[in-house]
């Protein structure tokens, strides 16, 4: 009989523990569900209704009507925009990404140093991250670069020449790609905090052992923050692709068609042209060259990218 009684009391903390455990785990679901839905509704669902209508002819006034893979095949042979959005994508990611992690580099390295007021300088340099894809802010970059603008009666003050910035192809280029180089906030924050775990030791050593402030910033700075280069290079590049904003407000994809990026050749043929179906293609294959382009960049960094451990990626 007292045999039966322990297993009886062993069976209900068992059972007992089993419902808490049971309790936890639903807790923990009703924490994450706001997420969840939100996944499922705002990105989940998006992603999978592209992917089936990127087969359909579909203007958002009709009821879709699958054509198979016409729409891809016309992109790659009809479509001559295609070609020069792509273009004009490539040239402002190879321009805009190498500047912006370059220019938060050295802003993360200035920072890093114990200056007065440091915390106030890193709030104002991360600001740009924040404002920068706003349109308010793209309408007065505009400005700023007109003929007439501030910008070029600056120049005007120094006795330099005035670009026409907004009225050449390579002028607009580099007007909209220093306006992405301008919002380095993000990857200054990535790359100050690299820097603050880099050992205070490697750099006493390579004092002691006469190497310049130079020699140091390239064979110990460099490497050991290079998981953080990989990181932010693979991030400003996917953004860079799918940017809209600065060519659409600044320049309207001009002059002839030189900043007509990626981005808002799918606002133009999905929202002004209606062409829903279309653009649900081209936003897969957009979708296929940033993962072929992050697969080659994952695949280099075997050679460039270094770990504590001392082995590489």
């Amino acid at each position: 009989m007292k045999q039966i009684t322990n297993n009886m009391e062993i069976i209900n903390k068992f059972s007992n523990s089993l419902t808490r455990k049971k309790l936890k785990e639903y807790v923990g679901l009703l924490y994450i569900l706001p997420w969840i839905i939100g996944f499922s509704v705002f990105q989940l669902y998006p992603f999978i209704a592209s992917f089936i209508y990127s087969f359909t002819d579909f203007t958002m006034l009709n009821i879709p009507k699958f054509v198979g893979i016409k729409n891809y095949v016309d992109i790659f042979t009809k479509d001559f925009d295609f070609i020069q959005s792509m273009k004009a994508t490539l040239i402002y990611v190879v321009l805009a990404v190498p500047l912006k992690l370059v220019f938060a580099l050295f802003i993360a390295v200035v920072l890093n140093s114990k200056l007065k007021f440091i915390n106030i300088f890193r709030t104002i340099y991360y600001i740009p991250s924040i404002l920068g894809s706003s349109v308010a802010v793209a309408l007065i970059w505009r400005l700023m670069f007109m003929k007439k603008g501030v910008i070029n009666e600056f120049l005007s003050y120094l006795h330099l020449p005035q670009p026409d910035w907004l009225g050449s192809p390579s002028g607009a280029m580099v007007t909209i790609s220093l306006l992405t180089v301008w919002q380095f906030g993000s990857s200054m924050v990535i790359f100050l905090a690299g820097l603050k775990q880099i050992p205070n030791e490697l750099y006493e050593a390579g004092r002691v052992d006469g190497a310049s402030k130079p020699r140091m910033f390239l064979n110990i700075t460099i490497p050991l923050i290079t998981p953080m280069v990989l990181f932010n290079l693979v991030m400003q590049m996917i953004n860079s692709f799918q940017d809209f904003t600065s060519a659409f407000i600044i320049t309207n994809g001009g002059p002839m068609k030189a900043t007509y990026l990626y981005g808002m050749k799918l606002y133009m043929d999905g929202f002004y042209y209606f062409k829903m179906g279309y653009a649900c293609s081209l936003s897969w294959v957009l979708f296929v060259v940033i993962l072929i382009v992050t697969l080659v960049i994952f695949r280099s960094a075997n050679n460039w990218v270094f770990y504590e451990d001392g082995g590489k990626n």
